[in-house]
């Protein structure tokens, strides 16, 4: 053939196959082989680099999460609420009353638990978890903050592997954990013990779980196609090409059952400890089931059925829902466990006071729905004016940020040694520059949905509207900026998808390939900088006060 002519070479592993379950690419050995590394040995490392990478990104995340965890040496802005009642569930099985002067002789190594039980509006088991780090290592500030900084670098690990998984490329999904660990609100929320960085992490758990799932089930449903094409006592459908590759079939993508789907009865779990913990995991729940629901008539369609939804309601619909909705609500009441077993819970005797059923059993579960009921009531109506409180509008511009932690000592007091006055902070607040480049990511992410149909986009505006919306139906409730924790791990998706985009496709002229590595090259170097650059009011971290209002980009942080 003349010069520039395409030489057609068939493929014999395309076709639907490739579109159900796109292949992980070959790693490269370039790199590896350029130290002078054995052609084998440089691919065992390359291949290893799919977990070696995370676990590199995890570690760091860690280290910056673990190093100065006992400081500020007091207790945060709500961990007056959550560290006391994790002790308390640790002790008694249930919340309980503390006398008014009790932070002050915790930190004086006394623990004044009081007997009677206490009116709380969250469920336990994100208390629970924070009562495991006080009872590896003490009612101290360390120990109540040990399991939020445990998960904070676990949820850096995950996310490394989902994007991995979400975008095909270990680098991207590095990239994507590299930013999760140097976002200034994911740092603080790591480094305190209140429960929305445990939401956050099972949020983020059930997200990785489901995208397993549809991975495998996908692969499974490619199966289905192959075993119709060998089959010879099925009539022909023609579902190989001439070239070999596989196509859709009408009756395998209509009446293919997928199987036993355990991942997806692990979502179930990740996401019935988020409602046990916030109740707005709720609407994580629902929106997850909505992207289950689109995720497996798109496998259906993708395989052949004339009618996807059709074919999915008979097939999909009713286990998908077992495994995850009654699995959320047995988890759920599980975490109530202390509540159920221990004498003493607040309202754990009304029905037998006030409305007896005549059995143990419904007794407990009227006296739960009776509590439920309450605190339903004071969440809808919390209206309490708060200097810190924020309306969901400006969460994704960081406009209004939580001081968690504030101290500014003149000179000569304390260690200060500045002219003009020191102070020390821990502020709750994404690194700036991130999350207003994701602003810019999320519309091209909405771009990518609605014009190519890109799922990835899709899911990753999934886990952010799950995260954000239902704050909007509260805007008259005292709600906090730090609740958009829950929407850092698809922030940092998002700008990673977006990035991807910049760097260019696979086979692009090397060119182009330079011109996106230097772009994306700055954007990550400018979003690391920021976060050192904020970490001092991370940190409590002492600052002249120049330079902590050099720090104070927007009159509304202060």
């Amino acid at each position: 053939p003349g010069r520039g002519t395409r030489v057609h070479r068939p493929r014999t592993d395309g076709g639907v196959r490739r579109r159900l379950v796109p292949p992980f690419p070959e790693p490269g050995t370039r790199l590896w082989e350029y130290f002078g590394l054995a052609p084998g040995t440089a691919a065992r490392l390359a291949r290893a680099m799919g977990w070696v990478g995370p676990l590199l990104v995890a570690a760091v995340a860690g280290v910056l999460r673990f190093v100065r965890l006992d400081r500020p040496a007091v207790v945060m802005f709500d961990e007056t609420y959550y560290a006391k009642d994790a002790w308390a569930l640790l002790r008694r099985g249930w919340e309980a009353n503390w006398p008014e002067d009790a932070n002050q002789r915790i930190l004086d190594g006394v623990v004044p638990l009081g007997d009677t039980a206490s009116y709380v509006v969250h469920p336990p088991a994100g208390k629970w978890l924070i009562a495991l780090g006080e009872w590896a290592f003490g009612m101290t500030p360390f120990g109540w903050r040990f399991v939020p900084a445990l998960l904070g670098a676990l949820s850096v690990l995950m996310l490394c592997r989902i994007g991995r998984r979400l975008f095909r490329s270990t680098a991207l999904g590095c990239l994507a954990g590299l930013f999760m660990a140097v976002d200034g609100l994911h740092f603080v929320m790591s480094r305190a013990a209140l429960l929305d960085l445990i939401l956050m992490f099972w949020v983020l758990a059930a997200f990785g779980c489901l995208l397993v799932d549809r991975d495998r089930s996908r692969a499974r449903m490619a199966a289905a196609l192959e075993d119709a094409a060998r089959d010879p006592d099925r009539p022909p459908r023609g579902n190989r090409s001439d070239d070999g590759m596989l196509r859709p079939d009408t009756e395998t993508g209509r009446r293919a059952r997928l199987g036993w789907r355990p991942w997806r009865i692990a979502a179930g779990v990740c996401l019935g400890l988020a409602c046990a913990t916030k109740w707005s995991g709720l609407w994580v729940l629902a929106a997850f089931g909505i992207m289950i629901v689109l995720w497996d008539a798109a496998t259906r369609r993708t395989a052949g059925a004339p009618r996807p939804y059709r074919a999915m309601l008979r097939r999909d619909a009713v286990p998908a829902f077992l495994s995850t909705v009654p699995v959320a609500v047995v988890v759920y009441l599980a975490s109530w466990a202390g509540w159920f077993l221990r004498p003493g819970g607040y309202h754990r005797d009304w029905a037998a006071e006030n409305a007896p059923t005549g059995h143990p059993v419904g007794d407990a579960l009227r006296s739960l729905w009776h509590y439920h009921a309450e605190v339903y009531g004071f969440h809808v109506g919390l209206d309490s004016e708060h200097s810190y409180q924020s309306n969901p509008w400006s969460w994704l511009v960081a406009g209004r940020p939580v001081s968690f932690f504030y101290l500014s000592e003149e000179e000569g007091e304390g260690a200060c040694r500045e002219a003009g006055g020191c102070a020390r902070e821990v502020l709750a607040l994404g690194t700036p520059l991130l999350w207003w480049a994701a602003c810019a990511a999320l519309v091209y992410c909405l771009w990518r949905w609605a014009a190519r149909r890109d799922w990835r986009a899709g899911a990753i505006l999934c886990g952010t509207a799950a995260g954000l919306l239902p704050w909007f139906l509260y805007q008259d409730r005292t709600i906090y900026y730090f609740y958009a924790v829950v929407l850092v791990p698809f922030l940092c998706l998002a700008l990673t998808m977006a990035l991807g985009a910049v760097l260019g496709p696979p086979g692009c002229p090397e060119r182009r390939r330079v011109v996106g590595i230097t772009a994306c090259g700055i954007v990550v170097l400018a979003v690391v900088w920021n976060f050192v650059f904020f970490y001092p009011v991370y940190a409590d971290v002492p600052l002249p006060m120049d330079g902590w209002r050099a720090r104070m980009w927007l009159p509304t942080w202060i």
